[in-house]
C-alpha cells in the first residue's frame, strides 16, 4: 500500500497594510507600523539619509515612508485626506484713523535716555520729589518706569525712565518707540558715551525729537560745551549751533533749572500738537510685565486711544485680560486711564511680553478668538521654517553621501558593503535614544527675573556667549517670578544651576536645592550675575597645568654602574641653576628637544645619597629609565601647578 506523503498547504503570508500621508514624522512611521522608534532607525540606516541628524519630529518624505515599510516586509496605502479648511483670520486690529473733530489735546509721553550713571534716574526724582535711585540696586536702574508728573504750571506729562545700562538695549528701543519726545541726558564732565549714542540712535529711528539735557553742571571738572561739540558728529545740533535741538544745563541732584527743562518739554510738545482719541475702544502698549505675589500677573502700560475703566477685555500677544483693579505708579487705585497715562493693569490670565500691543474686543469669548488665531499663526510660521531646516539638512546630506558613493564606485559589491558597515558601525552601538555626547563640557541654566524686560535683557546678553568650544551654555529654562520648587527639580534633572535676578526663594525651595545639591545664585545687579555666570563656567574647565622650574644642570660626564646584572648609565652633572630635589619631577633636554620626562632612581653627592643639590655642587644621578646619556644635555628638575582657566566669553561690560 501506498503511502500518499502530502506536504502541508503553505499559507499565504498576508502583508500588513500601513496607512501613510505625503508627509510623515519618524514618529508617525513608527505609530502607523505599531513598531518603535528604532525600527525606523534600522530601516534608514543604508539609505542616505544621515541617522545622526534625525530627530523624532523629523519629517521624512515620500520615498523613505515607502522605503521604510517595503524593508519592513509590509504594504502601504494611502490615508484618505482630510480637507483642511482655510481659517478665517479672526486677529484683533487697531481701529482706523480717527476723525480730527474727534481729537482731543493729549499730554506727552516723554523718554528720558542716556548713558549708564549720567543722572536720568536722579533727574525723575527730582522732578517727581522722590527718592527712587537711592532704593536701586548698585545705583543703576535696571527697569523701564513709567511715571507721571504734575508740573506747578499745571500741565501733566509721563515720564518714562529707561535703564543706561549696556545690557538693556531692547528697553531703550522700546521707550524710544511709544514716545513722543527724548530727553537726551549727558553727563558734562563725562561727555557722549557708548549708551548716549545708542540712544540718539533710538530716538532717530523712531523719528522722535530730542531735547538736551546736560546734567551735572555743579560739577567743577564739567563742560558743557564740550558735550555740545561732541554731539555734532552724531546730527544732534544745538540751537546755537544753528540746529533745531534745545540745550539745557542741569542739575538733577541740586535741582538746578529743572523748571527750564520742563517748560522746554512743554514748548516743545505744544508744537507737535499732540492729540488723541477719548473714545471707542482701549488701544495701548505694554511697557513692562511681572508677577505679583498679592496681584498676580500685572502689566505697567501706556494708554494711547480710548479710555480704560474696569471690566474691560483687553489682548495682548498671547495673552488676554479682564480688568479687575487699575494702580498708577504709587501704588494707588485708578478709576480710569486716558491717552498718555501710564496705568498697572491686574487681571491677566497669564502675562504677556514687554512691547505687545494691548486692544480692547467686546468680549471673553472674542478674546479667546483671537488667541487662537494668534496661536495658529504661531504654529504655521514654525512649520514653514521647520521644512527650511529640514530641506536644507537633506540637501547637505544628498551631497554627502554622493560623493560617499563615488568613493565607494572602483570597489566591488563585497567591499562596498564590508566599507559601509564599517562607516555605520557607530551608529549601530548606540540606540538613537541613548545619543548623548558626554564628553562634552556644559553648563545648563535657569534664568528666572523680576520682570518681562529683565529676563529679556540677560537672554540677549547669553545670545552673546562665544565660548562653546570651552564649555557649553544652555540655558534649559526661564521664566518671571520667585524661584519655585519646579525650577529647582529641573535643575537637578539637568544637573544644573538657578539663577535669579531681583527675585526671592522661600525658605522650603532653599532646603530643598540644598538637600538636592543645586546651587541657587540671587542677584540684584545685573553685571554681577554676568560676573558670576563666568565664574561658574570657568569652574568647569579643566584646570591648566603649568610647570615652574626649580633647578637646572648640565650634564659633563656620563658612565654606566653595574647594579646587580645590569648596567646602568649615570650622568654626572653640576648644577648651574637653583637646586634639584629628588622627590620632584624632572626632564631631559637635547638641543632644545625634550627627550624624557620622569623621576629620578638616584641622586648622588661624591658616594652619598642626598635629597637635595644646591647651584655650584656636583652630582651624578639616574633616571626611571634607561637612556643613554649625551654631554651638553640639560637636566631640569621642576614642580607642576594646576592654575584654573578663565573662560574666554566677554560680555562687552
Amino acid at each position: 500500500q501506498d503511502k500518499c506523503k502530502i506536504s502541508p498547504v503553505k499559507q499565504k503570508q498576508v502583508k500588513k497594510e500601513v496607512e501613510i500621508k505625503q508627509k510623515m514624522t519618524v514618529t508617525e512611521l513608527a505609530e502607523a507600523m505599531d513598531k518603535d522608534i528604532d525600527h525606523v532607525y534600522e530601516a534608514l540606516l543604508h539609505t542616505n539619509i544621515d541617522i545622526d541628524s534625525i530627530e523624532e519630529d523629523f519629517v521624512l518624505d515620500e520615498k523613505w515612508i515607502k522605503e521604510v515599510i517595503k524593508k519592513s516586509g509590509m504594504k502601504f496605502k494611502w490615508a484618505k485626506l482630510a480637507e483642511e479648511k482655510v481659517k478665517e483670520n479672526k486677529d484683533a486690529v487697531r481701529r482706523p484713523p480717527p476723525d480730527p473733530a474727534m481729537l482731543v489735546p493729549r499730554s506727552p509721553v516723554v523718554t528720558i535716555m542716556g548713558h549708564v550713571d549720567h543722572g536720568k534716574t536722579t533727574l525723575l526724582d527730582s522732578l517727581r520729589k522722590t527718592q527712587v535711585a537711592a532704593m536701586e540696586a548698585g545705583g543703576i536702574t535696571q527697569h523701564i518706569g513709567a511715571f507721571l508728573v504734575h508740573l506747578p504750571s499745571g500741565e501733566k506729562i509721563t515720564f518714562l525712565d529707561t535703564p543706561g545700562h549696556a545690557a538693556f538695549s531692547a528697553m531703550r528701543a522700546r521707550g524710544a518707540n511709544v514716545t513722543d519726545i527724548v530727553i537726551l541726558v549727558v553727563a558734562a564732565d563725562d561727555g557722549v558715551m557708548k549708551q548716549t549714542i545708542e540712544s540718539i540712535q533710538h530716538a532717530k529711528n523712531a523719528n522722535v525729537p530730542i531735547i538736551l539735557a546736560v546734567n551735572k553742571c555743579d560739577k567743577p571738572e564739567s563742560n558743557h560745551e564740550k558735550v555740545k561739540k561732541e554731539l555734532l558728529a552724531y546730527d544732534v545740533i544745538c540751537e546755537e549751533y544753528g540746529g533745531d535741538v534745545q540745550s539745557i544745563n542741569i542739575s538733577a541732584l541740586k535741582g538746578d533749572n529743572l523748571i527750564a527743562l520742563a517748560e522746554a518739554t512743554v514748548a516743545l510738545s505744544e508744537m507737535l500738537e499732540l492729540k488723541a482719541d477719548c473714545t471707542g475702544p482701549v488701544e495701548g502698549i505694554v511697557i513692562e510685565c511681572r508677577n505679583d505675589k498679592g496681584k498676580g500677573p500685572v502689566t505697567t502700560a501706556i494708554i494711547q486711544r480710548g479710555s480704560l475703566t474696569k471690566g474691560c477685555i483687553l489682548v495682548a500677544g498671547k495673552s488676554w485680560a479682564k480688568v479687575r483693579l487699575m494702580f498708577d505708579e504709587n501704588n494707588k487705585p485708578m478709576k480710569a486711564a486716558g491717552p498718555s497715562t501710564p496705568v498697572e493693569i491686574i487681571g491677566w490670565k497669564e502675562l504677556p511680553s514687554a512691547g505687545d500691543e494691548i486692544l480692547e474686543v467686546e468680549s471673553e469669548q472674542r478674546a479667546r478668538e483671537v488667541l487662537d488665531w494668534r496661536k495658529y499663526v504661531e504654529t504655521q510660521e514654525k512649520h514653514k521654517q521647520d521644512l527650511k531646516v529640514i530641506e536644507a539638512k537633506q540637501k547637505e546630506h544628498q551631497e554627502m553621501y554622493k560623493k560617499e558613493r563615488e568613493s565607494f564606485s572602483s570597489m566591488s559589491w563585497r567591499q562596498r558593503k564590508s566599507a559601509m558597515y564599517k562607516a555605520n558601525k557607530h551608529l549601530m552601538s548606540t540606540r538613537p535614544k541613548e545619543r548623548t555626547e558626554t564628553d562634552e563640557l556644559s553648563l545648563p541654566i535657569i534664568i528666572k527675573g523680576d520682570v518681562d524686560g529683565s529676563v529679556e535683557a540677560i537672554l540677549n546678553i547669553l545670545d552673546s556667549y562665544d565660548a562653546d568650544e570651552q564649555c557649553k551654555l544652555k540655558v534649559i529654562h526661564f521664566g518671571i517670578g520667585d524661584i519655585s520648587e519646579n525650577d529647582i527639580v529641573s535643575a537637578e534633572i539637568f544637573s544644573g544651576l538657578v539663577f535669579g535676578f531681583n527675585v526671592n526663594a522661600s525658605k522650603e525651595v532653599q532646603q530643598m536645592a540644598t538637600k538636592r545639591g543645586i546651587k541657587i545664585k540671587l542677584h540684584k545687579v545685573i553685571y554681577k550675575l554676568i560676573d558670576d555666570l563666568k565664574d561658574e563656567l570657568s569652574d568647569k574647565l579643566p584646570p591648566d597645568v603649568e610647570e615652574n622650574i626649580i633647578g637646572e644642570a648640565s650634564v659633563l660626564a656620563c658612565f654606566h654602574v653595574t647594579i646587580g646584572k645590569a648596567k646602568v648609565p649615570v650622568a654626572g652633572c653640576r648644577v648651574q641653576k637653583g637646586q634639584l630635589h629628588r622627590k620632584m619631577k624632572f626632564k631631559l633636554t637635547r638641543d632644545g628637544n625634550i627627550l624624557w620626562k620622569g623621576f629620578l632612581a638616584s641622586l648622588k653627592h661624591l658616594k652619598d645619597d642626598v635629597p637635595v643639590v644646591k647651584t655650584g655642587m656636583e652630582c651624578g644621578l639616574s633616571l626611571d629609565k634607561d637612556i643613554e646619556f649625551k654631554l651638553g644635555d640639560e637636566i631640569i628638575c621642576y614642580e607642576e601647578k594646576l592654575i584654573q582657566q578663565k573662560i574666554s566669553w566677554d560680555p562687552g561690560f
